[in-house]
């Protein structure tokens, strides 16, 4: 999905629940475009809070770590209150589908709220809270991985582009499915400004010609060549 176009704006409290054509991309491609759910004003006050350290439980330079080039800060709790907002509506819309997943395959389901999924981490030493803001200049890029912090994680996580697609070029968000036996298939999605992005953190299942399998998942970001591009990633299993 190569170039950008304009999208309806769907304001978060309008998140409760997916709509049917999310779900069904969800499961057919691993992702799902959920519209804009910030606005231009709201994007800028979050991108703001990148130079306020104490905003932030710790910061990681990706190149210190062989992750990419570019850095990430994930937020200190108490979160700002729209990505607390954000986290707790889009945990409860795309919970049917984390649990429709796990049924397929014949895991244990999710609990209905981000509440009580948080206990569930925090009783398995997973305390410190996982969304964040990420910044990419000239020459950065995000090798691909999966955002896995322990034990338990949730299925989905989303990202939500902070700039204008004007203010850079390249840095295309990279999905890639890694298939059983064949060759691996990765979409590219350009997001605007507010826009949100919901895809698969590790797997997906898939149905086979014997049953159902799971089809691995990873994601990236693609060389930004000119400016800077911000995100917000909104993860829902905190971190060990």
């Amino acid at each position: 999905m190569m170039g950008w176009v304009p999208v309806q704006t769907k304001r978060i409290s309008g998140m409760t629940e997916l709509l049917p054509a999310d779900r069904d991309s969800l499961t057919r491609d691993g992702a799902a475009r959920l519209g804009r759910l910030l606005s231009a004003d709201e994007c800028l006050a979050l991108r703001a809070l990148y130079d306020q350290p104490d905003r932030f439980r710790s910061r990681v330079v990706m190149a210190r770590h062989g992750f990419g080039q570019g850095e990430y800060q994930y937020f200190a709790d108490p979160l700002p209150e729209i990505v607390a907002r954000l986290r707790e509506t889009l945990y409860a819309a795309l919970v049917p589908v984390a649990n429709d997943w796990a049924a397929r395959v014949g895991e244990a389901t999710y609990p209905p709220t981000l509440i009580e999924f948080t206990a569930c981490c925090h009783a398995a030493g997973q305390t410190r809270p996982t969304p964040l803001l990420l910044r990419y200049r000239t020459g950065d890029y995000n090798c691909l991985h999966q955002d896995l912090y322990g034990a338990i994680s949730f299925p989905i996580q989303v990202v939500i582009a902070l700039s204008d697609p004007a203010d850079y070029d390249g840095g295309a968000f990279v999905l890639v499915e890694q298939r059983p036996r064949r060759q691996s298939r990765a979409e590219v999605f350009s997001l605007a400004q507010g826009e949100a992005l919901a895809f698969a953190v590790r797997d997906r299942p898939v149905q086979g010609a014997r049953g159902p399998y799971r089809v691995q998942m990873k994601h990236g970001v693609a060389t930004v060549t000119r400016g800077e591009r911000l995100t917000l990633g909104i993860i829902f299993h905190d971190a060990l």
